[in-house]
């Protein structure tokens, strides 16, 4: 049996938690590397898989974006590749400093931080994004070991959970996220590892992902997580990467499947293969992030069809956007080929609100249920 979920929010003390060396030992290496290079009178360099479309894979096995074998150099021989080492040396430093000084800070507060580098500085956030990013291949870590984070934090949760929270403080807080939580429920921090939330105990037979906000509160108002033992999840559009690993744990750990709710046209097609399969973007650590158990539960075209929900007319961004698709290997299998065959041949897309053509409740005692049963969730 599940154990018993707290009814009040309890906090017991705990000292403030030193950062682990094992999260910095892989920049303190790099730095190593570069300084011995410098002794031995060499050119620095560095070398890293290179993160181009021509590098990817998708490995069917795990289900997953992977980084392939190809590898490129940062060299000093090169004005480009000198300013990168002085970039990615001066991150490496406030790194250190921060892990230091106990700090944190989102990606943008970095990007600013970089105005004092002098030659150093990024000329854009996007130059600084993408140095992180380096950083995580280069070391192998994510940039939350970095201390750094978006300025947006992950989703909304709304069931029968009972998690461990570590705050700022070091206390330890112990919550239900549906009993101890306001209306807009539980919301994830940027760290969603296990020294800063451990998973106490769930009644819940399973996660639904919900791709709109105003679903959720549908969903909740009608008491659809209690009803059928269901936790709800807000991904909030396209997922953060706090989210899309939040589910991946919850997935592994509680052994909870989870399914995923979008509305019914190409982009929320990408939102659910962002959460089982991962991303381009973050190849290189979507075995981290994805779940490849995760199942698409709709709107689908043929629910369009079935359902006979309003629509609006595919644009001709859709319509590229799905054509992409076919050749996606996320969307090979003959289920997904068939349904984005079907919204090209009707050219239609619908939402999730688009529901409330047959009243409130219809999602939760009619469209839900039947869907969950179909995939063996709900008998």
């Amino acid at each position: 049996m599940p154990p018993k979920r707290a009814r009040a929010a309890k906090t017991t003390s705990k000292p403030a938690r030193t950062e682990p060396p094992e999260a910095l030992k892989p920049t303190q290496r790099l730095a190593g590397e570069i300084y011995d290079q410098l002794d031995r009178g060499e050119i620095p360099r560095m070398r890293l898989p290179l993160r181009t479309k021509q590098n990817l894979q998708f490995q069917m096995r795990e289900g997953v974006w992977r980084l392939g074998r190809a590898l490129g150099t940062r060299s000093a021989r090169k004005l480009d590749g000198a300013l990168m080492l002085l970039r990615t040396f001066y991150l490496v430093d406030f790194i250190n400093e921060m892990a230091r000084d106990s700090k944190t800070s989102t990606l943008r507060e970095l990007y600013y931080i970089s105005e004092g580098w002098e030659e150093g500085k990024f000329h854009s956030e996007d130059e600084s994004n993408l140095l992180i990013e380096d950083l995580e291949v280069l070391c192998e870590r994510l940039r939350e070991d970095f201390r750094l984070h978006p300025e947006e934090n992950g989703a909304s949760v709304i069931g029968d959970l009972t998690i461990k929270e570590t705050n700022r403080k070091g206390v330890v807080k112990k919550f239900n996220c549906r009993d101890d939580v306001g209306d807009g429920g539980y919301a994830l921090p940027f760290n969603v590892e296990k020294e800063k939330i451990e998973f106490v105990g769930t009644n819940a037979k399973f996660v639904i992902a919900i791709e709109c906000g105003g679903m959720v509160d549908r969903l909740a108002e009608n008491g659809f997580d209690e009803k059928h033992d269901a936790i709800l999840l807000h991904l909030k559009g396209q997922p953060a990467r706090s989210t899309r690993r939040f589910l991946k744990r919850i997935n592994e750990e509680l052994k909870l499947p989870v399914v995923v709710f979008t509305d019914g046209d190409p982009w929320s097609f990408r939102i659910f293969a962002s959460v089982a399969y991962g991303a381009i973007k973050t190849a290189h650590i979507s075995h981290y992030l994805a779940t490849p158990q995760a199942e698409f539960l709709g709107v689908t075209a043929s629910d369009i069809e079935n359902y006979k929900l309003p629509s609006d007319k595919l644009s001709d961004q859709d319509v590229k956007a799905l054509q992409a698709e076919l050749t996606d290997p996320r969307f090979s299998t003959q289920e997904w080929r068939s349904e984005i065959e079907l919204m090209l041949k009707n050219g239609k897309k619908a939402e999730q609100q688009s529901l409330a053509k047959y009243g409130l409740n219809y999602v939760t005692d009619h469209y839900l249920p039947e869907k969950l049963a179909e995939m063996g969730i709900e008998s």
